[in-house]
């Protein structure tokens, strides 16, 4: 079984905004593939669905960002999911706008979401897909992430979201982190 996890901020306030990139990562799939979050439990919206023969688990914490390991951490254990079968999906400011990077561990990054799921886990032996949202050039951080994306922008995030669809189907497919990596880094 897999867990494939969008991280962002629950509420309209949020939506569509750059810290909501995993949220909209994973709404892309759902739409693509015509499936839905129809279950609301282990503080957020998952559904549980065969896919290419798989059980996957897709699910956005309701958590807020920074407390994304415990909704992770409830589902990865109550269905028995180990952490090599999670990818996370979370923006990235380390990285230009709509740029992938595929990681199999690692640190957090200083991303909180990151940070959480780390903790609540107890491991950093989880994939994550990330996807590039830039540092800010004028505005503060929490203003950049808490803002939308523009026109432009948001067309090189649509591409990403494209890619992102193919390594979600990879994942799920059973291709491991360094072939991911090759793949899309």
């Amino acid at each position: 079984m897999k867990l494939i996890a969008g991280l962002g901020n629950p509420g309209k306030k949020y939506d569509q905004t750059k810290h909501n990139t995993g949220f909209m990562a994973l709404d892309h799939y759902l739409s693509k593939n015509n499936l839905d979050l129809d279950k609301d439990k282990f503080e957020g919206l998952w559904t549980k669905q065969k896919v290419n023969g798989e059980d996957v688990i897709f699910l956005e914490p309701q958590t807020f960002m920074n407390d994304s390991g415990k909704s992770i951490a409830q589902v990865a254990n109550f269905f028995k999911i180990a952490p090599e079968d999670i990818l996370v999906i979370h923006d990235d400011m380390d990285m230009p706008i709509g740029k992938i990077r595929i990681r199999a561990n690692g640190k957090s990054g200083g991303h909180n979401g990151i940070k959480s799921i780390m903790a609540c886990l107890g491991t950093n032996n989880f994939n994550r897909l990330k996807i590039g949202i830039r540092h800010p050039q004028k505005e503060s951080v929490v203003s950049w992430v808490l803002s939308p994306f523009n026109d432009e922008q948001q067309k090189l995030m649509d591409a990403a979201f494209e890619v992102s669809e193919n390594i979600i189907n990879d994942f799920i497919k059973g291709k491991n982190a360094q072939y991911l990596m090759n793949q899309y880094n």
